[in-house]
């Protein structure tokens, strides 16, 4: 089962909305980097059994950020506060002091957006 680093990110955000088996699971898997084998052995299950769960871990997530969102409004936000710092950082060289304070603001907005996450 090839890894989709994209699930440890809905983890992240949604992994206290799973059951502790299936969090434990995923966690194994995605944090840990273990392999289905060393799951099976480390929580005194059968490989298949990991991996049955880990995929309806992971079906659960995909499910959860489809009807929430919080992964990509997380992006967005992220992506778009990148784009408002670059902005303000080429007006801050305006020569107009009253545009450049504007700029300052703008930037420290975008800054605390930024690192929300």
């Amino acid at each position: 089962m090839p890894k989709n680093y994209d699930i440890a990110m809905l983890l992240d955000f949604y992994g206290d909305l799973l059951t502790e088996k299936r969090r434990e699971y995923l966690n194994l898997y995605y944090n840990e980097d273990l392999s289905l084998s060393e799951i099976a052995q480390n929580t005194g299950s059968s490989r298949q059994c990991a991996s049955d769960a880990i995929k309806r871990a992971e079906k659960q997530l995909i499910e959860l950020e489809q009807k929430l969102s919080a992964v990509e409004n997380y992006r967005k936000v992220r992506e778009n506060a990148g784009k408002i710092l670059q902005l303000s950082d080429m007006i801050l060289t305006s020569p107009d002091k009253k545009t450049a304070v504007i700029a300052a603001e703008i930037r420290l907005a975008a800054l605390e957006l930024k690192n929300l996450g």
